[in-house]
């Protein structure tokens, strides 16, 4: 779809219709199977952590004292158990799970300049963080 038509649909200067273009060029530079920069418009902020394990690895951003989490399994296309957790210190774990094809998540938490702990897991694979990010 060029950039003529999406302005056709969404008319001329539209935000929407220039958030799609951006997202449509993103995922097309992407290309399959690359989930960096999925996860980078999944989650807002800065890559602080990549959490790898047998099965997938959990990404980990941070953006002005929110954290934001996503699983991604290492061979998607099949659906598959999968989640993730992210708790900050004193606070309750938010979680995603389900049987997913490509990734679990994004889940997001206020941490401020606490610890948290990260878990993920994609079928038989599994990580645990401890706290980290003091």
């Amino acid at each position: 779809m060029d950039n003529g038509a999406i302005c056709r649909i969404f008319g001329r200067g539209s935000a929407l219709g220039t958030a799609v273009l951006t997202a449509t060029v993103l995922l097309t530079l992407a290309g399959p199977g690359s989930g960096t920069a999925e996860a980078a418009a999944l989650c807002p902020g800065r890559k602080v952590r990549t959490l790898p394990f047998s099965t997938g690895d959990v990404r980990v951003y941070k953006s002005r004292g929110y954290l934001c989490a996503v699983t991604f399994a290492k061979r998607p296309g099949t659906r598959k158990q999968m989640s993730v957790s992210v708790q900050a210190r004193g606070s309750r774990p938010v979680r995603d799970s389900g049987r997913y094809t490509h990734h679990a998540g994004p889940v997001t938490v206020h941490a401020g300049h606490r610890c948290v702990w990260i878990k993920g897991a994609v079928g038989s694979g599994s990580v645990s963080s401890g706290w980290i990010l003091c």
